[in-house]
C-alpha cells in the first residue's frame, strides 16, 4: 500500500472495499444508523478510542439516530492508507455494536 503521506488513486480506494463507506471528492464518507442515541454516543467513543490510537482524527457528527462520519488527511489534501485503515476500523466497531451503515 501507499505511503500514508501520499494521496491514492481511485483504484487504490476501490480496492480497499469499503463497503460502508463512499468517495465524495477528497474525503470518505460513512453514515451508521445506530437506532438510538445510545448507541451513536457508544460507537463514537469507539471511534474516539480508535482515532487517538492511530493520531487520525475524523468529523464525526452524532445525532438521533445515527453517526455521520468523514476521513480525509488534511496534511496532504487526500485520502491516504491513514484514511483506510482507520475506515477498517470504525466498519469493525459498527459491526460489534451490530449497527448498519446506510447510504451516505
Amino acid at each position: 500500500m501507499a505511503d500514508s503521506k501520499q494521496t491514492l488513486t481511485p483504484d487504490e480506494i476501490a480496492d480497499a472495499a469499503l463497503t460502508d463507506w463512499r468517495q465524495d471528492g477528497e474525503t470518505l464518507t460513512a453514515r451508521f444508523a445506530t437506532g438510538d442515541f445510545a448507541t451513536g454516543l457508544d460507537l463514537v467513543g469507539r471511534i474516539g478510542a480508535s482515532a487517538e490510537e492511530a493520531n487520525h482524527h475524523p468529523d464525526l457528527t452524532l445525532t438521533y439516530p445515527e453517526v455521520t462520519v468523514t476521513l480525509s488527511s488534511h496534511d496532504v489534501g487526500g485520502i491516504t492508507s491513514r484514511d483506510l485503515a482507520l475506515a477498517h476500523r470504525i466498519s469493525e466497531h459498527a459491526a460489534a455494536l451490530d449497527v448498519a451503515a446506510t447510504s451516505a
